[in-house]
């Protein structure tokens, strides 16, 4: 059993290297769609994962509809403040893909138009537009897991 992180286009090598780090720990796979804001070479996306990045499973993609065509029987689901459903209002099963987009904007409009049954939120006041993009992914990463049982994780 695993769950799946999908960055589209992150921004912040930061925020991927600690997602890296999460993933290691919890055994979720991470998904890196093109165009990356860094290279994966950075020693600040190293440092943010140190002595993770071999106990990471991370795959590349060129775009999302490669990754998209790669797993098309996967459910997906879509991080967004836009979204109505909060992420604990969602039952989450074995191989779900839980995709979050760049720092900076969010998902594209195309995607989230494109899957509207499909979008979760994390609740949060309004007096901050989003959170951090690492929190965001530990936080429904866990959720997933806390349903599921935390398969292989002791």
């Amino acid at each position: 059993m695993a769950f799946h992180i999908v960055l589209v286009e992150p921004e912040i090598p930061a925020n991927t290297g600690n997602i890296a780090r999460t993933c290691a720990a919890t055994g979720a796979v991470l998904h890196l769609v093109h165009p990356l804001g860094f290279n994966t070479d950075d020693k600040t996306l190293k440092r943010a994962g140190l002595d993770y990045w071999h106990a990471v499973s991370i795959e590349y993609h060129d775009s999302f509809e490669q990754l998209l065509d790669k797993y098309k029987e996967q459910r997906f689901l879509y991080a967004t403040t836009k979204a109505n459903k909060s992420y604990h209002e969602v039952q989450y099963a074995d191989n779900d893909f839980l995709v979050f987009g760049k720092e900076t904007a969010g998902l594209p409009p195309s995607i989230l138009e494109s899957n509207p049954d499909h979008l979760i939120r994390i609740p949060m006041t309004d007096k901050v537009r989003s959170m951090n993009l690492s929190n965001c992914a530990a936080v429904v990463l866990f959720e997933a897991l806390r349903q599921t049982g935390f398969p292989n994780i002791h």
